[in-house]
């Protein structure tokens, strides 16, 4: 079990607060890893800091946000400096905007790609030349189903997930011959706080247990084996792909 090991390691996660990232930081802080949260909160952080030193986690914390590319590279040269060379890196950090595409608000569209997509990019174009230099990384990028599905109401978080994916792959092809693995989860449905309005319509909530052939929402803890096995030394020759943690909806629908 060693290869799942990350005792020596430290680990930056985007929007780890609360919900996926969250769940994602708890799950490579109980493998070993020494956890770096990031959020637009302090309150936040600290709140989730809390809970992770309960467990034996050690934990920093570093306020920045993801949209702001200047503010991007001072943290993370902060982090490199204070905290400690990152080895792992996981973008969650995301926000959700529904509407009808023709109603959609261009301000929200603006909002959602720079948060979703362009988080992406900042981030990892910073801490990128520091695993160049050293040989070796582990980037992750949450995704979604939705890189692969649309639905009514929310095409411009469709086309930020479907992006993500295919820059994971861009990231492989020109950092994979330098030691990096870059890869992405793709979470089906979670009983998450960006999911809330759809877990509280019992329509939605019926129409998502029929036909995911688990028959439930995920548990955010089943996420922690794919985010220790991708970030860990297990998953060393897996690169520019993207697994879905979905419950098998991907395969009926």
């Amino acid at each position: 079990m060693s290869l799942f090991s990350l005792d020596g390691r430290t680990a930056l996660v985007t929007g780890a607060a609360r919900g996926i990232g969250f769940a994602i930081a708890d799950a490579l802080g109980q493998a070993g890893a020494r956890v770096v949260l990031n959020g637009r909160s302090q309150d936040g952080l600290d709140g989730a800091a809390a809970i992770l030193r309960g467990k034996g986690v050690d934990v920093a914390t570093s306020l920045f946000d993801v949209t702001d590319q200047p503010a991007v590279k001072a943290a993370i040269a902060a982090v490199e400096q204070d905290v400690g060379a990152i080895d792992i890196l996981v973008n969650n950090a995301g926000i959700q905007r529904r509407a009808p595409l023709d109603r959609f608000d261009d301000d929200d569209w603006r909002e959602l790609m720079a948060t979703n997509l362009d988080s992406v990019y900042y981030v990892s174009k910073a801490v990128a030349p520091h695993m160049i230099a050293r040989g070796h990384g582990k980037i992750i990028n949450i995704g979604s189903v939705q890189c692969e599905l649309a639905r009514p109401g929310i095409a411009p978080y469709t086309a930020s997930k479907g992006a993500v994916k295919n820059l994971t792959k861009g990231m492989c092809a020109d950092w994979a011959r330098h030691g990096l693995q870059v890869n992405a989860i793709g979470p089906g449905y979670f009983d998450t706080p960006l999911n809330k309005a759809l877990v509280e319509d019992p329509v939605f909530d019926a129409w998502l247990c029929q036909r995911t052939p688990a028959g439930r929402w995920g548990k955010l803890e089943e996420l922690h084996g794919a985010a220790v096995f991708l970030a860990s030394s297990a998953s060393n020759f897996v690169n520019g792909q993207t697994i879905y943690v979905d419950g098998g909806i991907l395969s009926v629908i």
